[in-house]
């Protein structure tokens, strides 16, 4: 019997018929609830390109009013702290009680929105419009997959799943602390769930317990990774890497990139660990071929110019001055090996993804979760304590880190479940 072959499409005609699609069953598009926040936002969209929606996705954020009184209404919520801020400013007006209101360097929404950096069409976020595209055009395009991260966006994407939840498929990044049913599933690192170990439940105050992150064991909607999710996939990386060949390619080897953060309520630390640093990357010096070194937003003056002033002056070292393209990805992509300092889970993530070793310091000063996380990370051999007795040039490695990938896996079976699928 001859094979049956199914007709070949007219000319021209590239659309792939819908009963070979997937129909209204596929999972075509992808809309990202932002805050405005890299670190948040990197992690909505490193899931939407790991799920093969890269360039089929929107973003939206969630904005709050910023300057003067309205950095100490940030512990409202959204929706509250609005109502406050507009029922002052109505109040005030532009007295000098306004001006306080206001703060010296009032930010415009159109701003705050992403206006600043040539992101203006990035959307206010509006749950009520939201659900009503995914229900207008269920019957056309599919399920909407929602994507959010951080606090802030966490009453967007419920109120979204209560007011469509036939048409769209939640996912909320970071723990949102309770009612976690509000989601189709909840991506968070396992060291979220530090606050029911025996050994949190001995750190936090009793009466406090009931404040942290989460109230309960995981359910079943619940995925756990090990660290943040991110944008540096292997893609990221085979781009940067062309993208970068001219400056870093020729670089004597081994590379050695060092990246410092700053400190934070929970790994705190300052000029006693960039005096630790500095020395310690002096000690290496002889077995690296070169040294680049960048600082991040968080980086106090004082810990930026002990290192400056120890190995700014050294021929193998440079150090990048915050000016022109980010080489962050160029150097992810190019480096032999990493030194980064503890505070930064997303730094600390992204380095692990590429299977190089990473040298950690400052692992002894961060407490709670955070102290946990280091410890997860040097038990999987993911991680070292950087000392400045390594040699750079001996090389090791490890299984890379890729957190997306489990969560792909989740997404693709809480779909299945609903009889959808990713087209």
């Amino acid at each position: 019997m001859r094979p049956i072959r199914l007709p070949e499409p007219p000319s021209g005609f590239m659309a792939t018929p819908e009963i070979f699609d997937g129909g209204v069953n596929a999972v075509r598009r992808a809309l990202v609830i932002g805050n405005g926040f890299a670190g948040a936002e990197n992690q909505s969209i490193g899931l939407v390109r790991a799920l093969g929606l890269g360039d089929k996705h929107l973003i939206y954020r969630v904005i709050r009013p910023r300057g003067g009184i309205n950095e100490w209404l940030r512990w409202l919520p959204v929706y509250l702290h609005k109502v406050v801020y507009n029922l002052m400013i109505e109040i005030f007006g532009n007295s000098r009680y306004g001006r306080l209101v206001h703060g010296r360097k009032s930010v415009p929404f159109y701003d705050q929105n992403g206006g600043s950096v040539g992101l203006s069409s990035i959307l206010e976020a509006d749950a009520r419009q939201i659900a009503s595209i995914a229900q207008e055009n269920f019957e056309k395009e599919g399920p909407l997959l929602v994507v959010a991260s951080g606090r802030d966006t966490i009453s967007v994407a419920s109120a979204i799943k209560r007011l469509a939840p036939q048409n769209v498929f939640i996912i909320q990044i970071q723990h949102p602390r309770s009612r976690l049913d509000r989601f189709d599933l909840v991506v968070t690192p396992r060291h979220d769930y530090y606050a029911l170990t025996p050994s949190g439940q001995q750190e936090i105050p009793r009466f406090l317990q009931r404040w942290i992150t989460p109230q309960e064991p995981p359910s079943k909607n619940v995925v756990q990774t090990v660290g943040a999710l991110h944008q540096a996939d292997s893609a990221a990386l085979r781009i940067a890497a062309t993208t970068w060949h001219a400056e870093l390619a020729p670089l004597p080897k081994p590379l050695l990139v060092v990246n410092v953060g700053g400190p934070t309520r929970n790994c705190k630390y300052g000029a006693d660990l960039a005096q630790e640093l500095a020395s310690s990357l002096h000690n290496v010096l002889p077995s690296c071929g070169s040294v680049r070194i960048s600082f991040s937003r968080r980086t106090p003056q004082k810990v930026s110019d002990i290192i400056l002033k120890g190995l700014g002056g050294h021929p193998k070292v440079y150090i990048w001055d915050g000016e022109g393209q980010n080489p962050h990805m160029g150097h992810l992509a190019w480096a032999d090996a990493f030194v980064i300092t503890a505070d930064s889970v997303s730094m600390l993530s992204e380095t692990c993804s590429t299977g190089k070793p990473v040298y950690v310091i400052g692992a002894d000063r961060c407490k709670w979760k955070f102290s946990a996380f280091q410890k997860t990370l040097r038990q999987l051999g993911l991680v070292r304590p950087f000392t400045g007795l390594e040699d750079i040039s001996n090389s090791w490695s490890y299984p890379p880190l890729n957190d997306a990938a489990v969560v792909v896996t989740r997404v693709r079976d809480a779909l299945a479940q609903r009889g959808w699928t990713l087209r």
